[in-house]
């Protein structure tokens, strides 16, 4: 438990680092809440903080010690956030090098691609090269359709997604486009089959993207 530090009289040293699901949801959408700027400033820094509670309120900016513990709970609840033992590293690897293995993963069937908002794919693996380039035009025409209709998906109709989905009529998956909102920037992860997101390969490739595009921290 991230809470136990604080609760129990213990040495033990723990580092702060966001799960698989907490990793999507800091760039699930463009608008940032107060959780979704806890996380996106952990996946800027190169290496997991240690987690203290004068850190805590030097990453939530909140200076009351209850309303940073309520914050630190609510997320811990909801499976966003974890206390590791050992500080981790993000990926070494250049991005564009390290992009096709990560992608690879994603996807029960090995089809999966990146791509810009202007439409433009950054790596892919598992698709024809002749999909590769209409996969990432259809990205771009997609998000500006998700971005025109936002109001009604999110707010009326209470829909807490924003990724789209080519679905058989068993309901699974054939193809998923997931908005990734990274800084001042859109991508769009592209997943073949049944996505495979539950892991260490997705909070890797959020991390490598906020790294390389958004400010950065030591």
């Amino acid at each position: 438990m991230v809470m136990a530090i604080f609760q129990e009289n213990t040495d033990e040293k723990l580092y702060l680092t966001p799960t698989p699901a907490g990793a999507y949801y800091a760039v699930s959408r463009p608008a940032l809440d107060p959780c979704r700027k806890l996380l996106s400033t952990l996946l800027q820094y190169r290496q997991t903080p240690l987690l203290t509670l004068d850190g805590l309120k030097n990453l939530t900016q909140l200076d009351d010690d209850k309303n940073v513990m309520e914050l630190l709970r609510h997320m811990q609840t909801q499976g966003w956030l974890q206390g590791v033992a050992a500080s981790q590293r993000a990926p070494k690897d250049v991005l564009e090098k390290a992009l096709p293995e990560i992608l690879k993963v994603l996807s029960a069937e090995g089809k999966s691609l990146l791509a810009d908002q202007q439409g433009f794919h950054l790596a892919s693996c598992g698709f024809e090269p002749q999909t590769v380039d209409k996969l990432s035009v259809l990205t771009a025409d997609l998000a500006l359709l998700l971005e025109r209709h936002i109001d009604l998906l999110n707010h009326h109709l209470d829909l807490q997604s924003s990724a789209w989905g080519i679905i058989d009529a068993a309901g699974n998956s054939q193809l998923g486009f997931w908005p990734l909102y990274i800084g001042q920037h859109r991508f769009v992860l592209v997943i073949g089959g049944m996505p495979c997101l539950n892991q260490p390969a997705l909070t890797h490739l959020i991390w490598a993207l906020s790294i390389r595009y958004t400010t950065n921290f030591d």
